[in-house]
């Protein structure tokens, strides 16, 4: 089990309890600025704002985290995370916050994520084999799963209880800890760059390398289809209040169910991963699925059915978002690792920060309900399109290609 890898553990231990603090607090941005302005386009520029961060900032993020030290660079920017948090939550405590300093919070947090994703990624392959990285990769992506189903419903008893302030603080206190974790951890003496090209040039390298890797860019591709077009996330807060009328506590556990569903599929996903060799057709058929769980959440006239909705979502979601990062992170060369995924979370990150302004402004025009049914159209579109053509991504076979 790779869990008793001790740095490993130490590590899944901090990411997960900083994935807490940083869903709960997304939640609460959503929730705090449709709260203030009453308006899905206003909440919508809580994605404008994650997306200018990653799509800017992304390259450069890759490019330092294949040149410095990745400890270190991860300290840095959970601690400037942490300042954020900090600020916010003594204005929103103090009653002092306004809808742009939600905005303003979230592009800072969002810079310094762009910084801390691919280093969080490229420093897998310092902590375990080489053979076992599939399998870590399998086992961080439902753990963060647990920590968005968790951030959530604590964001929406900290909310009833005392306002989204208080979840900002405990979004702080996490930062702090992971910082700590990180100082614990028993890595070898990081390798010396082989050549010092300028920014620019290590940017073109990662952006070459992707251009000549037919799999990895229509992985991004797909994902892309999924999360711009179906961006529930920011139709939750309308949906809940508005449309079912279940309040805060019930936002909460509506937000935290995708997260529950990809938790109760993690077996199936592990054991995917580990062993099926269609892993290709798994996921075009989870994306298919899931564009079809966003319909039913869509046109869900109850709350139990619209959780069974948002499970599935979950469950599709991890499905194939464990494989996709599976299939980048094996057919990527360590030494070129944090360029390669800073590119891929442009897609896997920005695309659901551009789908919160895309769905939300579409929202605004024909309603939520119609805005998530037209979306949902999309990723199946996409997908099934996908599988007919068939392609790198039907024939991808997982682990047993990358053994060949």
């Amino acid at each position: 089990m790779i869990l008793r890898n001790r740095d490993f553990a130490l590590y899944w231990c901090g990411v997960v309890l900083s994935q807490i603090g940083t869903r709960g607090t997304v939640a609460a941005n959503f929730y705090q600025v449709y709260q203030l302005t009453g308006s899905v386009v206003h909440t919508g520029l809580v994605g404008a704002a994650q997306a200018v961060a990653l799509l800017v900032l992304s390259p450069l993020g890759g490019a330092l985290a294949d040149r410095l030290d990745r400890r270190r660079l991860l300290q840095a920017a959970q601690a400037v995370a942490l300042l954020v948090a900090a600020a916010l939550s003594w204005l929103t405590l103090t009653g002092r916050a306004e809808a742009w300093h939600v905005v303003v919070s979230v592009v800072l947090t969002t810079a310094a994520a762009t910084f801390d994703q691919p280093a969080r990624q490229a420093l897998i392959p310092a902590l375990v084999p080489k053979h076992r990285i599939g399998e870590a990769i399998a086992l961080l992506n439902p753990s963060r799963e647990l920590a968005v189903l968790a951030g959530p419903l604590l964001a929406g008893v900290l909310i009833s209880v005392a306002g989204p302030g208080l979840m900002y603080v405990v979004d702080a206190v996490t930062y702090a800890v992971l910082v700590g974790v990180l100082a614990l951890l028993r890595l070898p003496a990081p390798a010396p760059a082989a050549e010092r090209r300028s920014i620019l040039g290590s940017i073109a390298d990662g952006a070459g390398y992707i251009a000549r890797r037919p799999l990895i860019y229509h992985l991004m591709l797909l994902d892309l289809s999924a999360t711009v077009f179906s961006a529930y996330r920011v139709l939750l807060p309308a949906l809940a209040l508005d449309v079912l009328q279940v309040g805060a506590t019930g936002y909460g556990v509506l937000s935290g169910a995708p997260s529950a569903g990809a938790l109760i599929a993690t077996y199936a996903i592990v054991r995917t991963v580990r062993s099926s060799r269609r892993q290709g057709r798994v996921l075009l058929a989870a994306t298919l699925c899931y564009g079809v769980s966003a319909m039913l959440l869509a046109h869900s006239p109850v709350f139990p059915l619209a959780v069974l909705a948002a499970l599935l979502l979950g469950a599709f979601d991890a499905m194939a978002t464990t494989i996709r990062h599976a299939a980048v992170q094996i057919d990527t060369p360590d030494e070129i690792r944090g360029r390669v995924t800073a590119f891929y979370q442009m897609s896997s990150r920005g695309g659901p920060a551009i789908g919160d302004v895309v769905v939300g402004a579409v929202a605004g025009v024909i309603g939520p309900v119609a805005a998530l049914t037209v979306g949902g159209l999309g990723p199946v579109l996409v997908a099934g399109w996908a599988w007919l053509r068939g392609g790198v991504v039907r024939s991808y076979t997982g682990m047993a290609e990358a053994e060949r």
